[in-house]
């Protein structure tokens, strides 16, 4: 996971040190960003390289003073993936938006739930209604934590991060759709 190998990696620099990171994921472009806009440091830039037939993107971070650096903002409404099950057999329809990347959705995803990988929810937030309960999910509740933070700040109103997310859940999921 990119932002766990960054937070380790960034922690070791003096301010002013500049980090470069190198991931395979597409996602990590705004995972990385996100990540260092919500703590403070600086985030220079990506780059994207092929090697061996295969995209590699480079990210660049300043390591801000320790005056600068906050703590990551932890959304405060969470559901617990088996309180979220339970909801899902009582209920015909639930808001769900996966923010996973497009090829983790399809190896696996709630059913009836809607793509929206992190990348794009700040372009796509109008296909969404702020009045809605929304349940947020990704693997781990890092990215859906990141992007309820965001759609707190564009307006929505009921927005729940759903922890620990897919790498622990036991409900029913679909695949290759």
């Amino acid at each position: 996971m990119p932002i766990v190998r960054t937070k380790k990696a960034i922690g070791t620099l003096a301010a002013g040190q500049v980090l470069e990171l190198q991931a395979t994921d597409k996602g990590s472009l705004a995972d990385i960003k996100a990540w260092a806009n919500s703590t403070g440091h600086q985030y220079l830039g990506s780059v994207e390289d092929e090697e061996n037939n295969d995209k590699l993107y480079k990210h660049y971070i300043r390591k801000s003073e320790d005056l600068d650096v906050k703590e990551e903002a932890i959304f405060p409404h969470t559901i617990q993936n088996s309180k979220l099950e339970l909801q899902l057999n009582d209920s015909t329809h639930l808001n769900i938006i996966d923010v996973r990347e497009p090829a983790e959705y399809v190896f696996g995803h709630i059913p009836g739930s809607k793509s929206i990988p992190l990348a794009e929810l700040e372009d796509r937030v109008q296909e969404l209604d702020k009045e809605q309960e929304l349940f947020i999910v990704c693997r781990t509740g890092h990215r859906s934590n990141t992007a309820a933070n965001l759609l707190t700040e564009k307006g929505f109103i009921n927005i729940k991060n759903v922890v620990p997310g897919m790498s622990e859940w036991t409900g029913t999921v679909n695949k290759n759709e």
